[in-house]
């Protein structure tokens, strides 16, 4: 045999990366799912308790863009700017500071799919070399993750020091997040049924 490659070879690890590559698109649907629930779930708790959307995604996106060097006050519409052009300088500046905040809120929420997307991809990739968790455990680790993906950026910026945070804030953040990971471990496992 030596160096020639057996078909059973070639046929196996053509089966390791369709399994693979399996693995990473029902990871990414999973967390897609789940980043669907915790949405649903943060918009319930806004319609109950009637509360504001948080401005946390918003405002630590526009820091990590300012570390980074990201710059969001650029301004791609050419028509307004140039009928713009003998409006007052202070006017000028609040839809300046306007586009960046609607940008910063934008970038926010890009980042929390990412974040889901990222966190069922790696869920999926992780399930090829460990057996399948009870749900409730892969529902409370995937939801632990998530939220320590969103809230550590924002502690760590100083944006938020959840040491003082209420009971109502951190059920704000648990229930949503725990949403998400049960919901993702869930869709994975229906996929891979």
């Amino acid at each position: 045999m030596g160096m020639r490659t057996t078909l059973a070879t070639r046929i196996g690890a053509v089966g390791w990366r369709w399994n693979v590559a399996n693995r990473i698109v029902a990871g990414l649907a999973a967390g897609a799912a789940g980043t669907m629930a915790l949405n649903v779930a943060s918009y319930l708790d806004m319609l109950v308790r009637g509360r504001p959307a948080s401005t946390l995604p918003g405002d630590v996106a526009g820091r990590l863009a300012d570390e980074i060097g990201l710059p969001l006050d650029f301004d791609l519409d050419f028509e307004t700017a140039a009928a713009d052009s003998d409006v007052d300088d202070d006017d000028d500046e609040v839809a300046v500071n306007d586009r960046v905040a609607h940008r910063q809120e934008a970038l926010g929420a890009l980042l929390g799919y990412s974040n889901g997307l990222g966190i069922g991809l790696a869920y999926g990739l992780v399930r090829l070399v460990v057996p399948r968790p009870p749900a409730w455990l892969a529902g409370a680790l995937l939801g632990g993750l998530a939220m320590t993906a969103s809230d550590y950026p924002s502690a760590r910026l100083g944006l938020t020091d959840p040491q003082t945070w209420s009971s109502a804030d951190w059920l704000a953040d648990i229930v949503p997040h725990m949403a998400f990971g049960v919901v993702t471990a869930a869709t994975f496992d229906a996929i891979k049924k």
